[in-house]
């Protein structure tokens, strides 16, 4: 703004103290904090009860943790009358609820600021402790309740939801106890190019059951709209979206399918390592340097490589270990094809011929035969369901993973669930339209 009007300079305004109906009367600075005085702007000495006026009788001071200003915390100094009913006698106060919710310590505008770090600007707890001078455990409760009633209680949150994506999350590393929650995850975006994956919900456990009921529990309505449903190989989340979402199509994701190709040769190396020399793998053994070769996409491998590979395939023993070296080149090759339809096409021939044409003595082989042959339909459907890959979802449970670590000090499960779904909820465009 080039040519700026200026008003006269209201500490009201300055403060953010419009909207809480307060006005601000004074204030106290110091290095530590900044207080400012204020009072109620309407008082209403009306009794509640009869109607008739009310005698001042005193005034209490309350104290409220408010929004920091140049990251000083700043608190505000409520001077609010008492006031008694001639009438009937009745006492009461000068209504604050504009200004703080019931039980509260923390103001509304100050709670604002709070969520919008935490959602918006991945702050810590403790940073926003710090900033609205409070203790750790109190930020952290009134922040999760207010996202809880904000956001997270929000009906129509899961709008607009055509993909989704589940996975399993190990929430906490301990010997006993639960460990481990189902990650729902919306896809849609992603999908359509138009923004990146959101957390819709977490719940406890991990099973056919768990996303089963978690389905059943949503409108019939909202489950019609799902299109795609991307997992992994789990059977027990693909029985339950078949169950419960008949329309939908199911698809596994290129990355496990890749994997499954990566552990049959693993594990063929290594029985082939342990049939020639009877023991694992060593720093000298032709295999053992190869490991991480083998499992190199061709294209990407280098002239060093390639040179490698060549001479570990001349030793004829080896030649299981090249079999299913071949199938899985041509796994990665598909999933790279430029034109979808050509993938489809090569990925669908390897399926069909891994699946009914293996060589005997090649159990690893066969079972990857037999696994890729039952997800045949799912395995292909990516193809025609571009953008419906879990990468995201993955990506997501990394970002929890992180949020595990360093977000320490959770009472229980809900409040991880609570503090994951604000930090990855999609949230942000919601709090703040503009970023």
């Amino acid at each position: 703004m080039l040519n700026p009007t200026f008003t006269a300079p209201d500490l009201t305004t300055f403060t953010n103290l419009d909207g809480l109906g307060l006005t601000a009367i004074g204030q106290h600075l110091s290095a530590a904090k900044a207080e400012i005085l204020c009072h109620v702007t309407n008082p209403n000495p009306w009794c509640q009860t009869c109607g008739a006026a009310g005698i001042p009788r005193d005034t209490v001071t309350r104290r409220l943790a408010h929004e920091p200003l140049g990251w000083r915390p700043t608190v505000l100094v409520i001077k609010h009358r008492r006031y008694r009913c001639a009438n009937c006698q009745r006492v009461w106060r000068e209504e604050l609820s504009h200004a703080v919710a019931p039980r509260q310590k923390i103001s509304r505008t100050g709670l604002r600021w709070a969520l919008v770090g935490l959602v918006c600007h991945h702050l810590s707890v403790s940073r926003i402790a710090e900033g609205l001078g409070v203790t750790w455990n109190t930020a952290n409760e009134a922040v999760l309740a207010e996202g809880q009633r904000l956001l997270i209680d929000d009906p129509t949150r899961f709008d607009g939801v055509k993909v989704l994506g589940v996975d399993e999350h190990v929430w906490r590393h301990t010997r006993t106890g639960d460990k481990y929650v189902t990650v729902i995850v919306d896809l849609t975006a992603v999908r359509d190019g138009t923004d990146t994956a959101r957390l819709i919900d977490m719940v406890p456990g991990r099973s056919k059951a768990v996303f089963k009921t978690w389905l059943a529990d949503q409108e019939e309505q909202w489950k019609q709209g799902i299109e795609v449903v991307a997992m992994d190989g789990f059977t027990g989340f693909k029985t339950a979206a078949v169950e419960e979402l008949p329309h939908a199509v199911e698809v596994l994701d290129p990355f496990h399918v890749v994997k499954l190709g990566s552990e049959a040769l693993d594990q063929t190396r290594q029985r082939i390592q342990r049939e020639q020399h009877g023991r694992r793998g060593r720093k000298d053994d032709p295999l053992y340097k190869c490991r991480r070769t083998l499992t190199t996409g061709l294209s990407l491998a280098t002239e060093k490589q390639k040179t490698k590979l060549e001479d570990l395939f001349k030793e004829p023993e080896y030649e299981p270990v090249q079999l299913v070296w071949s199938v899985y080149q041509k796994m990665v090759d598909a999933y790279r094809q430029p034109k979808p339809e050509v993938g489809r096409w090569a990925l669908e021939q390897l399926i069909n011929e891994v699946g009914t044409k293996v060589p005997k003595g090649l159990p690893e082989l066969k079972k990857l035969g037999s696994t890729l042959r039952r997800r045949k339909t799912d395995i292909l459907a990516y193809f025609d369901h571009l953008g419906s890959s879990k990468g995201p979802t993955e990506a997501l449970n990394g970002r929890l993973e992180h949020l595990r670590g360093i977000a320490l000090g959770f009472k229980n499960l809900a409040q991880y669930i609570a503090r994951s779904l604000l930090e990855t909820g999609g949230f942000r465009r919601r709090l703040h339209p503009q970023s």
